[in-house]
């Protein structure tokens, strides 16, 4: 079998809700979607959703590295990628590129072995612990309780994820909503929050104490920036609850400070760190050092697949239960607050090829088509400020009306 082509397809479409964080607290309505679809002499086709940013890096790691070759042969043509990126570095659209494409070829590798992807990375199939996780910086505090309360009426969630960062006495007050909401399927729900690199080290420290008197906190996810393992460590060392972080970091090279420094009791893993391939690596060495893992949002909710193929696995965010358009399917399903594994050949994913017929764009709009959709915010980790009153309007417009709002506040 040989790999004969590539094709890559961008679109935009509505999400079901606002979503943003402390970076940007008008948040985004409309999203920009690539597929990139490898494929091959035998009819098969491998799927990967992401990399808007990298398509000339796609298509010149395709045309050199992958064009003509066996797809079954991933962890060599994946170390082909990282090998061409040893000058520039594995870092930002050329880690984007890496990842979709190993993430294809894998997807490849199960369609051929006709097995779901679990199971060719060798997992038990077994329901996949799971968060509901609001992305709802935007969202009104009527808002959050509501969507917590349907996550864990509706598809049973005991756990939650919420936005913090930007206003203290609101972020207290919004925890106890998340709270509420998902009283209505167990007793103690898991409470989880997010600043996004919004606070330095000692704001981190001061805020999570306060959170702490009140409440039994889960995680802080990425209380301060990413590269600051010292001050990661600091936080974790001041507080009782863990730190989680790890998730803008691109190779497993980026990890080993964390690892060395002890900055991080929780490790966030992606199939964004360099595909599958480099995601299982991280896994691996956190396994080593008895560190458990998380995987974060993917589209399709497709990162169970590799869930089960990690001992050290904690729990995986969900952001969308539901489709958000028409043209992206996936066998995996939401039961009890967990994702429960297909048994379709490959990742999971299916593409309605007529429905994106309708929908593509060559050039989607400039903002939505960067790599990340959120800029940091001015001032942050230096001092602190609310939402501007443009933010705020923004922030409540209907869905549908999204308009940008540049990460720019009044400092």
């Amino acid at each position: 079998m040989k790999v004969t082509g590539l094709r890559i397809t961008t679109y935009e479409h509505l999400m079901s809700r606002r979503m943003g964080d402390a970076n940007s607290p008008s948040g985004r309505d409309m999203a920009s979607t690539c597929i990139v679809e490898i494929t091959t002499d035998e009819d098969l086709v491998g799927v990967a959703i992401g990399g808007g940013g990298a398509i000339p890096q796609i298509k010149s790691m395709f045309e050199s590295l992958i064009l003509g070759e066996d797809p079954r042969h991933v962890k060599g043509l994946w170390q082909r990628m990282i090998d061409r990126a040893f000058k520039a570095g594995n870092s930002g659209i050329i880690t984007d590129a890496i990842s979709v494409i190993d993430i294809a070829l894998w997807d490849l590798k199960a369609k051929i072995n006709q097995e779901p992807l679990w199971q060719t990375l060798g997992g038990s199939n077994i329901p996949v612990n799971s968060y509901a996780s609001g992305m709802d910086m935007p969202q009104s505090n009527e808002s959050v309780e509501n969507w917590y309360k349907k996550m864990a009426t509706k598809w049973g969630f005991t756990a939650g994820k919420l936005k913090v960062g930007l206003d203290q006495s609101a972020d207290l007050e919004r925890i106890g909503l998340m709270k509420s909401g998902l009283l209505n399927s167990t007793k103690n729900p898991i409470l989880y929050i997010d600043a996004n690199e919004y606070w330095s080290s000692k704001q981190a420290i001061r805020k999570v104490q306060e959170m702490e008197e009140r409440f039994q906190i889960g995680w802080i996810e990425e209380p301060c920036r990413r590269w600051d393992y010292l001050g990661l460590k600091r936080v974790s060392d001041s507080i009782i609850s863990p730190v989680c972080a790890g998730e803008n970091l691109d190779s497993l090279d980026n990890f080993l400070p964390y690892f060395d420094h002890e900055s991080a009791d929780v490790i966030q893993v992606s199939a964004a760190m360099s595909g599958i391939t480099g995601a299982l690596q991280i896994a691996d060495c956190a396994y080593g050092l008895e560190l458990p893992v998380t995987l974060g949002g993917s589209f399709g909710n497709f990162h169970a697949q590799l869930a089960v193929c990690m001992p050290n696995f904690l729990t995986m965010e969900i952001q969308s239960v539901e489709p958000t358009d028409n043209v992206i399917a996936t066998d995996i399903k939401i039961q009890n607050g967990k994702a429960v594994l297909g048994n379709q050949p490959g990742n999971g994913i299916s593409i309605n090829h007529d429905e994106l017929e309708k929908i593509s764009k060559s050039n989607p709009s400039t903002h939505r088509s960067l790599p990340s959709p959120f800029g940091r915010r001015p001032g942050a980790g230096l001092w602190e400020y609310l939402p501007t009153d443009e933010e705020k309007k923004a922030a409540n417009r209907p869905l549908g009306t999204e308009i940008y709002v540049p990460p720019y506040g009044d400092v």
